[in-house]
Formats: structure tokens, C-alpha cells, sequence
């Protein structure tokens, strides 16, 4: 060891005291820097992750209970910094905290000492298994770890960056190979000799974390979720998948695969980031997997299958409409619910290709009502957002309007409300000047307000199914009903209620002033043959009446 530099700080009286007998470039006008002054001694190359280093000392400095170091109260650092004969070498920063009670830095001292050619090796040999494309050398060092101290805890932590191809798309493949590098020097900071980690694949890394309970790894996960954050100002989430090591000399991959199904269990939850392993989430990520390797195929052999809703005039009991909905019927006969399939094509873009046919669907049909002389009646298809990454969806529904020479108001489009009108704004009025009629799909499921009524290019408001059975239920929530229900009819909006299943709510929504509903208590989703009969039996009972 050349050189060492000290520094003590103190919370209670701020004073820095500095002991130096280093050969560092340090001089005394840095000293009124603070902690920034020392960036200047590092290498060009090495200050980002200086950076993040000195940003994770700050937050501990700060004395917030909440900031976590390390379990072991330190922190350090291996970068190239500048000597006072302005030759670099490799130097460790290390910094060790005292705590008061409530977990807060209250003091740390600071020691810079320039590295032997052993522990460069070693610092070397780490950054390789760090870098690693395929975790076999990461698993046989995480292994070594467990060997020498067999007692512990650990666990196995995967993260990656929600939507990081939007990322790449977006800022270039350069930029998204910095910020990937950036994770890479953070996480030297941030994890300790036995918190190894690995860089999977792309943005996919994992950490072995020791840890005494839950809440250890909890607060780790939150230490690294707050230093990732925000890389040059980007808004973007991380998302981290646990497994609990439950047998040391065991086969550690199983616990990795087990913390990428944990992962992969919450991509698109935007209200939960962490998910712990759990045996249930095999048979999740197994279904993923089927629908995944399937679901062309059945597409082809026309394994989706069209049922309908009816759509009641609540004042005369008659059918006046029914809204399109999709089933799975699988070659053995199983049929899976759409709960189990839609939001799984909504995140991989399927669901524009399963609309699609499903429009198709309902156009033959309200064809072979006019091709019959038979009451034609209104079919409204769902359109999810995702065809709006493309006008592809215009030419399809020109198409198939063309190819069955059907009016365009007997299919209407129903397009679930959302927070960001600005979004899909321009689709909307091109959808509106192609003379469909479009109703707002689950109003009051979340975004709702005044300024959506008010500036809304849709036809006709369907009441969210949740909404009604929340406020319904007591007198405050009936009159805010109520209210809805009028004024949308006050400013030329008709109302579909969806979701009745009672006959007091059905008499409550007909005396507001909502005359169309669908709901169990007038019919279930049914088979298009079904529909014929129910439909048949209206018609020969009006005429025979």
C-alpha cells in the first residue's frame, strides 16, 4: 500500500477532518468540495461509477433511517484515480458508517487506498463473472460463496427494465448499452464481496443476496431500485423476481429459473415491482408458454369462437343489440376463459390479429340476417389500443365492411376509456369519420371525470359493471348513479349499463333513465346459435302477438 488518504465525518457538528500521507493528486482547495472533490481524482473513464458512488454516500449522509449501505455498515468502490505525478492507478474507496438507533449514519470515515496487483486480480476476476453472458461462472462462484459460510440465508434476485426494447426504439441501441453500463458500475458499488451478480441476457441481471428475513432483501431490493432509477433523466420502471435458496447444496439455476418465473409474474402490474416465488407460478408461466406456442394455430383452425351478449331494452324487455365477445375452444374440448388469454395477447399484441377475426365474425353474421330478411341488429366488437400502434385496423375494418356490403352502423366499436385521450385522440376521429359508431367501453373504471364527458368523441357511455355493483349498494352511491345516468342523457350521451344482475338494479337504472343493459340478470355471454333461437323466439312472439 503507496499511499492513504482518511476522511472523518461527523452528523452532529459537520466538521470533515483530514489525515493525508497519500501520494493522491489531492490538494488542500478541494477539501471546501466535500466529497465531490475527489471525482476530480478519477479517471475519466471510471466517474460514472464514481458518481453513483458518491450519490449512494450522500443519501447515507443525509442520516435517513431508510438508507441501507450495506448489512455490514460499509460501502466501497475500486476505480482509477489520478497520483500527485499524474500517472493513474487503481484505487478502493472504502466507507465505513456508524449508526445511532434508528439505523441512521451519524458518522463515517473514509479511507482511499491504492490497490496491490493481488487485489487487482481479484477486482478483475469479479468484473468477469460480473460481465458473464451465461451464468454457469456466475453460479460456480455463487456456490463458493455458499461453501464458506453454509449458514446463512440466501437468495437469488432478478431484475430487468420494463419495456426496455420501447427504450432502444426510442433513444437508439447506444444509448440503451450506456444505461446497461451504468447498471453494471452501480451494482459494483452497491453489492459487497458476497453479493455477486450477473448480467444475464439484454437488461436481465441477478444478485445472490445473504440476508437474515425478508425484509433484508426487501430493503436491498429498494437500495438497488433507487440507484437505477432515472438514468439521464429517463422515466422507466424495474421490476425484481425472488427465490429463497431453500437448499444450499443444491442446484442453484432452479433457484434462478424460480426468481425469472417470480419476475415474469408481475411484467405488467404497474402497482407491484417485487414478487416472491411461489409453486403456483410454474403452472402460470407453463399456461404463458401454451398460449404462446398456440395461439396461431388456433387461429388457423378456428379455435376462437364468437359468443354473444344480449343487449336489452330494459322498458319492453326486447332485444335490441348484442356485443361481441371471444371464447377459446380448444381441440380437446376445454374452453378457456378469456381472463386466461386476453390480457396475455393485450401484452404481446395478438389481440389485434384475435380482433380482427372476431370482427370478421360478426359481420357474416349481421350479413346473413340481411341475406334472411331478418331484423338486423347492432354487434359491437371490442378494439383494444394496441391497433393503434398502426392504421392497419382502418383498412381491415374497410375491408371487411366492402367485402360483406354491410352499413356501417350495424357494427359499433367499443374502445375501453382511459386517461390519456391525447394517446389515441386522431384514431378516434378517424374512426368517427369513417362513419362507425363508437361506445366508450367501462365507464368509471378508473379514469373517469367530468372533463371525459365533456370532451369525448364517443357515441354512447357503457357503465363499468364493478361501478354499478359499488355504488348501487347504498343510498349516496345510487343518487351519484342517478346523476351520471342523467346527465350523459342531458348532453346526448345514451347509456348501456352493463353488468346487471338484479332485478332491483335493473329497475333502478330504468327509473334513472338508462334504458339498454346487459347483465346476467337478462342473459349470459351465449353460443351465435343460441342467439338465433333467443332472437327467433322474440320475432315469432311479436308477430304472433
Amino acid at each position: 500500500m503507496e499511499g492513504i488518504l482518511k476522511l472523518l465525518w461527523n452528523s452532529e457538528d459537520g466538521i470533515c477532518q483530514l489525515k493525508n500521507n497519500s501520494q493522491l493528486a489531492y490538494t488542500e482547495a478541494m477539501q471546501s468540495d466535500g466529497l465531490d472533490g475527489f471525482l476530480r481524482l478519477v479517471v475519466e473513464e471510471d466517474r460514472e461509477t464514481y458518481e453513483v458512488f458518491l450519490r449512494a454516500l450522500k443519501n447515507g449522509l443525509k442520516g435517513a433511517a431508510e438508507f441501507v449501505p450495506l448489512q455490514d455498515n460499509h460501502m466501497s468502490v475500486s476505480v482509477r484515480m489520478y497520483k500527485a505525478d499524474g500517472r493513474d492507478s487503481y484505487h478502493n474507496t472504502l466507507c465505513f458508517f456508524r449508526k445511532d438507533d434508528n439505523g441512521a449514519a451519524v458518522q463515517m470515515t473514509m479511507v482511499i487506498c491504492e490497490m496491490t496487483a493481488e487485489e487487482i486480480y481479484r477486482m478483475q476476476l469479479a468484473q468477469t463473472i460480473t460481465n458473464d453472458s451465461t451464468p454457469a461462472t456466475f453460479l460456480q462462484a455463487a456456490h463458493e460463496v455458499i461453501r464458506q459460510d453454509p449458514d446463512r440465508k440466501y437468495a437469488l434476485v432478478q431484475f430487468d427494465v420494463v419495456k426496455f426494447k420501447m427504450i432502444n426504439e426510442m433513444y437508439g441501441e447506444q444509448f440503451g448499452d450506456e444505461m446497461l453500463n451504468f447498471f453494471i458500475e452501480s451494482l459494483q458499488v452497491l453489492c459487497n464481496k458476497d453479493q455477486l451478480f450477473v448480467r444475464l441476457t439484454a437488461d436481465v441481471f441477478m444478485i445472490l443476496v445473504p440476508h437474515e428475513d425478508r425484509q433484508e432483501i426487501l430493503d436491498f431490493i429498494e437500495m438497488v431500485k433507487k440507484a437505477l432509477s432515472g438514468y439521464k433523466g429517463i422515466d422507466y420502471q424495474l421490476v425484481f423476481g425472488v427465490s429463497y435458496v431453500e437448499d444450499v447444496n443444491g442446484i442453484l439455476r432452479k433457484y434462478g429459473d424460480r426468481a425469472a418465473m417470480a419476475r415474469q409474474s408481475i411484467k405488467g402490474n404497474a402497482l407491484q415491482h417485487v414478487a416472491f416465488y411461489e409453486n403456483k407460478m410454474k403452472d402460470m408461466i407453463y399456461n404463458r408458454k401454451y398460449l404462446e406456442d398456440h395461439m396461431e394455430s388456433a387461429l388457423e383452425n378456428h379455435e376462437f369462437v364468437m359468443y354473444l351478449q344480449p343487449k336489452y331494452n330494459m322498458e319492453n324487455n326486447r332485444i335490441v343489440g348484442a356485443e361481441a365477445l371471444v371464447r377459446w375452444v380448444r381441440k380437446d374440448g376445454k374452453v378457456v376463459p378469456p381472463s386466461d388469454f386476453v390480457p396475455f395477447f393485450e401484452k404481446n399484441g395478438f389481440v389485434t390479429k384475435m380482433d380482427a377475426f372476431i370482427w370478421e365474425e360478426a359481420c357474416k353474421l349481421i350479413r346473413e340476417w340481411m341475406d334472411q330478411g331478418k331484423e338486423v341488429l347492432p354487434i359491437s366488437v371490442n378494439m383494444s389500443r394496441k391497433h393503434f400502434q398502426s392504421e392497419d385496423y382502418l383498412d381491415t375494418l374497410r375491408h371487411l365492411i366492402d367485402t360483406y356490403k354491410i352499413p356501417k352502423e350495424y357494427l359499433e366499436i367499443e374502445i375501453t376509456e382511459t386517461v390519456d385521450e391525447n394517446e389515441t385522440h386522431d384514431n378516434i376521429m378517424r374512426l368517427k369519420e369513417e362513419g362507425f359508431t363508437l361506445l366508450m367501453d367501462d365507464f368509471g373504471s378508473g379514469y373517469s371525470s367530468l372533463n371525459v364527458l365533456k370532451d369525448t368523441h364517443f357515441d354512447i357511455i357503457k357503465i363499468d359493471r364493478a361501478f354499478l355493483q359499488d355504488f348501487l349498494g347504498s343510498d349516496r352511491g345510487q343518487k351519484i348513479v342517478e346523476n351520471i345516468v342523467r346527465m350523459t342523457s342531458a348532453i346526448g350521451l345514451p347509456m348501456v349499463a352493463e353488468g346487471v344482475e338484479t332485478k332491483e338494479q335493473a329497475e333502478s337504472l330504468l327509473q334513472y333513465g338508462c334504458n339498454v343493459a346487459q347483465g346476467f340478470y337478462y342473459a349470459r355471454p351465449m353460443t351465435v346459435e343460441d342467439f338465433r333461437k333467443r332472437k327467433e323466439e322474440q320475432e315469432n312472439k311479436e308477430q304472433a302477438g
